[in-house]
């Protein structure tokens, strides 16, 4: 057992971190980065999902590699990787360049991010890893609360003269922090039995979800021309192929990128549909981001503060969940979709009623339930997805978990921003009160896509977890 394990588990939880903050970090910041790049809507759509589309594509990838070539030389690689592609987005002098270095920094966090928990699984002993999953859990939470408010804070105080490119600037000393202390600390591992890569699964599956994606982020402002529509029909039977080609490569030699076996659990089919349909309705804080800034006029650190309560409603729903899943199991998941779908709805009233004189504290009980509401499903849906799963298995699911609740936040930013986007008057300087319009529409959408989850969980298996497997993070990479 290797004694610098807990040092080595710090510097990766720095990584952990530097990687969760650059999810949500940016969000606050759009509006900036509008003004000073003269970026479309569609291009802060694309700078949002960009990095998430990437981390989802390659997150299953990047797990394999850090299996086959050793998890220390990975981590090593995806932290390198990172660091640049944020110094290049804090240096970009476009959209374009800007888009680029988000969807790099993406798909480093993907190579990165698998080998912290592997780390974890391997080289910790079985009464340790409660705790080192602790600390991770607790880096989650800390990267989730701090980030709009860090990003609120660095855009608003202009360090510099840099204004927005402070957030991704202050990725460079945290970054060469965490791969010196990794280099030194980390010992390497890999594992025992040989594996192949899949990059034609990889390849089909890139090209089926940038069908789908691109024609709904660009539609809108090339006026939905004839090869928007057959591109995202396209794919459907590009995925069928994928699907043809996953089933031959997991009978020729086992490597298929996702193992058709997994499909034949009730569980996994269950837990994937509602994992992508809820977390595409979580895409609103995009819309709501927008609708704060731009449309009210909110300062970027205002607009951090006033997502503080939605960070008080995860912890007081991770604490929540803990006691009531072994009770009462999948209901948790059901229970969480509604209150997230009434919380939303609550954000329609309190926008509709208020109108251009909308506070952050009216928002506040929405934003409340709305966390509530993540930290419920959240905490549940991965445990009972996975709980029928055969142990051989368990490290390809989590995986595939991890990249549809991923693929289900860029695919809603997408959709929702189309609403959004859409809904806005043109042809004359926008308003406060056609923001209202806007986010009505859009979160309207949301509340379905919430509510919707709510009879889509009833198709999961009734268990009940047991404490000791309830919690998310020996499975989930984010």
């Amino acid at each position: 057992m290797n004694p610098r394990r807990w040092p080595a588990l710090a510097v990766m939880l720095i990584a952990a971190y530097m990687d969760l903050l650059d999810t949500t970090i940016v969000t606050v910041a759009l509006p900036s980065i509008q003004r000073d790049l003269g970026a479309s809507d569609a291009a802060l759509q694309w700078i949002a999902a960009g990095y998430t589309l990437a981390f989802a594509l390659a997150l299953i990838t990047g797990g394999r590699l850090g299996d086959m070539y050793g998890r220390k030389r990975l981590f090593l690689i995806g932290v390198a990787g990172f660091t640049v592609a944020s110094a290049l987005s804090g240096l970009a002098s476009g959209p374009g360049m800007l888009i680029a270095a988000r969807i790099g920094q993406g798909a480093a966090a993907a190579i990165m991010i698998p080998q912290l928990l592997t780390v974890v699984q391997v080289g910790f002993r079985e009464d340790e890893r409660p705790k080192a999953f602790g600390l991770y859990g607790m880096v989650l939470a800390l990267g989730g609360v701090s980030g709009p408010l860090l990003g609120g804070y660095l855009t608003e105080a202009d360090l510099f003269g840099w204004e927005w490119r402070t957030i991704f600037l202050i990725n460079i000393p945290v970054g060469v922090i965490a791969f010196a202390g990794s280099a030194l600390l980390m010992t390497e591992s890999r594992a025992q039995q040989r594996l192949r890569l899949d990059p034609a699964g990889m390849l089909l599956v890139t090209i089926a979800l940038l069908a789908l994606v691109y024609p709904l982020i660009q539609g809108r402002e090339l006026g939905w021309p004839t090869w928007t529509f057959v591109a995202m029909g396209a794919a459907v039977p590009i995925l069928a192929i994928f699907w043809a080609h996953e089933r031959r490569r997991s009978r020729v030699d086992g490597s298929a990128l996702i193992d058709p076996a997994l499909f034949h659990e009730r569980s996994v089919i269950a837990g994937l549909l509602v994992a992508f349909v809820f977390f595409a309705s979580t895409s609103y804080f995009f819309v709501l981001t927008l609708h704060l800034q731009v449309g009210l006029h909110f300062s970027a650190l205002e607009t951090g503060l006033s997502f503080l309560p939605f960070a008080g409603g995860v912890i007081i729903g991770s604490g929540a969940a803990g006691q009531i899943v072994p009770r009462i199991g999948r209901a948790v998941v059901t229970v969480g979709a509604l209150v997230e779908a009434a919380s939303i709805i609550t954000m329609i009233v309190v926008v509709s009623r208020y109108g251009d004189a909308l506070s952050a504290w009216q928002l506040a009980p929405g934003l409340v339930g709305a966390g509530l509401g993540l930290a419920l499903v959240s905490a549940t849906l991965v445990t009972i997805t996975l709980s029928g799963v055969p142990g051989n298995h368990a490290g390809s699911a989590s995986g595939l978990v991890n990249t549809t609740l991923q693929l289900g936040s860029a695919v809603g930013i997408a959709v929702i921003g189309v609403i959004f986007f859409a809904a806005l008057p043109t042809g004359h300087p926008l308003q406060p009160g056609d923001f209202v319009e806007a986010s009505r529409q859009s979160l309207h959408l949301a509340a379905g896509l919430a509510a919707l989850a709510c009879p889509l969980s009833l198709l999961l298996p009734a268990t009940r977890p047991t404490r000791g497997a309830e919690t998310v993070r020996e499975t989930v990479a984010r």
